[in-house]
């Protein structure tokens, strides 16, 4: 069948003819079919394979172009990469490839279209549009993947052990494209992910986490962490999260599965934020629960401190997977640590003064905490479900209500350091951060307006206190 439609953007037609010019075969691959095919709007990568030089056929095209855009070459993946009206075009020779059992990184020849389609990880992402002008528009779909995009199945060209073994990175890829699409992995291929999981263990923290990351970014992630989890491949990736797996029992007391309960709670912060870290810290935000649980015959099941537990385990994992150290870690290590504060606020008479201590505390994350927490309630009692949810409302209402009034996210109190060392003539001492500690809890219990005259009588009056004389 022929797909002219797919193909109506100029720099189809400019490769055409470049490929015309150098005698040569090129067809477009990869995600923008698949992508033709979903109906996913227009792709801005596009992948054009040529029977010989790609590089030499990438040259050609920007030459035809007319801004004459920059030809960007890899040499060592034999690769080459180019800018055209806001798309990204990489071209390649097509090429056979061959595994060692420790690398990823293939030995390459110089193949046919077929040893070409014959190296894609999936079926869907091997269909291919002839850019000759002859058969311009000729769909090559060897693997019938047009038939597994509207049976919605992800599935390998060739015998998924080899697939899986040669690339390990393409177990974690067919996860990610499951979620994203909302298809299944096909039983073989996924067996065969179960089988090779270990494998995983070859490939870089970088590229794992990038499609971790795209997991999270798809409307819901659950999809993909279980898929994660059944396969094994979480045990090797996320640990921390396999650790929360499972329901203990004594003496009839039971506490709930925080596996299930955190893909719960990552499903619910995905319908409300694109926010990537937000949604890192609803998937970590229970991992201190495992170090910390403990049973009481009084009281039962406890995970006392797993806030902090949980807030110390995030830098770990985040050097672990080679992920930022950057204020993207702290926003997470501060959701993790805060997680329960507002649910323990909600669960009680909202206190001005409890509010104003969450709203310092969190400064511009309150928004983010307070989604993070509304995500946290999974109880399937709707009389519950509808009182907490009632009992953050009031909290947001009061934060606002707080906040307009005292001015508390990110203050400063009002007397510097300086300023209490001139009015006392002292220098740098321990007094001096105890006058700065005694305005701020002041100002947060209520007990004077974040103001700088009652700060002022409130520091000569702790300064006489502490036996300090006012410099005249």
């Amino acid at each position: 069948m022929n797909y002219k439609e797919a193909l109506q953007h100029n720099i189809f037609k400019i490769i055409s003819k470049s490929t015309s010019e150098l005698g040569v075969e090129s067809y477009v691959i990869g995600g923008f079919v698949r992508d033709f095919f979903l109906k996913r709007g227009n792709a801005k990568d596009i992948d054009v394979v040529a029977i010989g030089d790609g590089i030499k056929l990438a040259r050609q095209v920007a030459k035809n172009l007319p801004n004459k855009p920059k030809v960007q070459v890899f040499k060592t993946y034999g690769t080459a990469m180019l800018r055209y009206d806001d798309i990204e075009i990489e071209f390649v020779g097509a090429r056979k490839e061959s595994y060692t059992e420790n690398s990823r990184n293939p030995a390459v020849e110089n193949g046919s279209l077929q040893d070409d389609q014959n190296r894609r990880d999936f079926t869907i992402n091997a269909l291919a549009l002839n850019l000759s002008e002859s058969n311009f528009g000729d769909l090559l779909d060897p693997f019938n993947g047009v038939e597994d995009l509207k049976t919605k199945i992800i599935r390998t060209p060739l015998n998924p052990d080899i697939t899986y073994s040669d690339d390990p990175l393409r177990m974690m890829r067919a996860i990610r494209f499951a979620t994203q699409l909302d298809f299944v992995i096909e039983k073989e291929s996924l067996n065969s992910i179960t089988k090779n999981s270990h494998r995983i263990k070859i490939i870089t923290e970088e590229r794992i986490i990038t499609e971790l990351n795209k997991i999270l970014k798809s409307s819901k992630p659950s999809i993909g962490f279980l898929l994660l989890e059944k396969t094994g491949l979480l045990d090797y990736i996320l640990p921390e999260l396999t650790a929360l797996k499972g329901i203990d029992e004594v003496e009839g007391q039971r506490h709930k599965d925080n596996f299930y309960h955190t893909l719960e709670v990552v499903d619910n912060i995905s319908e409300n934020t694109n926010n990537l870290w937000l949604r890192w810290a609803a998937l970590l935000h229970d991992i201190g629960k495992a170090p910390t649980k403990k049973f009481s015959k009084k009281v039962g099941w406890t995970f006392h401190a797993h806030e902090f537990e949980g807030s110390k385990m995030v830098f770990h994992l985040f050097k672990r997977l080679k992920m930022p150290l950057n204020d993207k870690m702290k926003f997470v290590q501060k959701m993790v640590f805060m997680s329960s504060r507002p649910i323990v606020l909600a669960q009680d008479i909202v206190t001005d003064s409890a509010v104003r201590r969450l709203v310092f505390d969190a400064g511009d994350y309150v928004d983010d905490l307070m989604t993070l927490c509304e995500a946290d309630i999974t109880t399937k009692n709707p009389s519950k479900f509808n009182k907490y949810h009632n009992n953050f409302k009031i909290v947001r209402e009061k934060i606002i209500e707080v906040e307009e009034r005292d001015h508390i996210r990110n203050f400063q109190p009002p007397i510097s350091g300086e300023e209490i060392m001139k009015t006392f003539n002292i220098k740098p001492s321990r007094e001096i951060g105890r006058i700065k500690e005694v305005i701020k809890e002041a100002i947060l219990e209520g007990e004077i307006p974040n103001e700088y005259e009652a700060a002022r009588q409130l520091m000569l009056k702790e300064g006489n206190r502490l036996g300090l004389k006012e410099s005249i």
